[in-house]
Order: structure tokens, then C-alpha cells, then sequence
């Protein structure tokens, strides 16, 4: 499967964004060593990871810290060896997000959906609140991975956007 990586750091200077190739990682401590490359005096440096238009791997690294790391569903696990390096050990997303509630706080659009649909099933992991001090709190992540046509893209630049990162992805995403 094909991923994009982008990695995202924010230094004295603003944010500096590189793509990254996780291609031969052997686990997530050198995946975050990766990513402290991109600065190393980085206050916080984030990873975003996203595959096929469906799934979302977020990863924060801030300073020498363990890293903290979300992933929209844990079938990406099973289709990707980057997706199996990534999501080791983690277990399921802390919260329950009811997906019959739209990201505006209203509750209906996928519970009035045809009786013959299925609501969207999603199996989070991790730590859903990583970006809870950027702007998106862990409730709103899972919002956001959970509505119907968002994709992964999508959702990772909602993520810069409040995190004020988002033009240095578009620059990366251009160039």
C-alpha cells in the first residue's frame, strides 16, 4: 500500500514540514527519531501518515519524550507493514464517539440513514487527545476520522489548520 508521510515541526522558526519514507523502520522509537531529524530543536514535531484515502496515523514527538501516537482504525495494521510498525502496542482509543452526531454537535445524520446502511465502523487506537493543546481535542479527532467522506487528508489538514501548521503542509503537499 502507498502511504504519504509528512512530518511537522515547530522550532523558534515556525513550522518546518518534510516528507518522510518510513519504508524499513524496524519499530515507532526509530519512526520518532525520524521525525526529530526534521528539527531537532523542535518544541514539538508531529508525524501525519496517511494511506489509500483511508486511514490516518498521527504521531507527536515532543523533545526526548516516549512518543504518542493515534490511529484512525486498526485495520491498517493488517494491511501495511509501515501500519504494523506504527500501530504496535497500542491499544483502543481512550472515549466513545457516538457517529450518529455530526462534527457541529447535532445527532441524526447517520441514524436517520437508510435502515439498510451501517453506521461507520471504526476501531480507533491510541491516544485520541495527543493534540488536545494544537486545537483538536481528542473528541473532535474522533469526530473527525468518523464522518462520512472525510478522508484522511482531509482530517490531517483540519488538524494543521487549528495546530497553525497548515501551510507549511500545503507547501510540502506543492513542492
Amino acid at each position: 500500500m502507498s502511504y504519504f508521510a509528512a512530518a511537522l515541526a515547530r522550532g523558534r522558526d515556525g513550522w518546518t514540514a518534510a516528507e518522510l519514507d518510513l519504508d524499513g523502520a524496524e519499530d515507532v522509537q526509530e519512526i520518532a527519531e525520524r521525525v526529530r531529524e526534521v528539527d531537532p530543536d523542535a518544541e514539538v514535531s508531529l508525524l501525519f501518515v496517511e494511506c489509500e484515502d483511508e486511514f490516518l496515523v498521527v504521531m507527536r514527538v515532543d523533545g526526548d519524550d516516549d512518543p504518542r501516537v493515534f490511529a484512525s482504525d486498526a485495520a491498517f495494521a493488517e494491511e501495511s507493514r509501515v501500519g504494523e510498525v506504527l500501530l504496535d502496542g497500542l491499544e483502543p482509543a481512550i472515549g466513545v464517539v457516538d457517529l450518529t452526531e455530526g462534527l457541529d454537535g447535532e445527532v441524526g445524520s447517520a441514524a436517520e440513514a437508510d435502515d439498510e446502511e451501517e453506521t461507520p465502523t471504526l476501531h480507533p487506537l491510541g491516544e485520541a487527545d495527543l493534540l488536545e493543546d494544537l486545537g483538536t481535542p481528542g473528541k473532535e479527532l474522533l469526530l473527525l476520522c468518523a464522518h462520512e467522506g472525510t478522508l484522511p487528508a482531509d482530517v490531517m489538514m483540519e488538524i494543521c489548520v487549528r495546530a497553525g501548521c497548515a501551510t507549511a503542509l500545503e507547501e510540502l503537499r506543492e513542492g
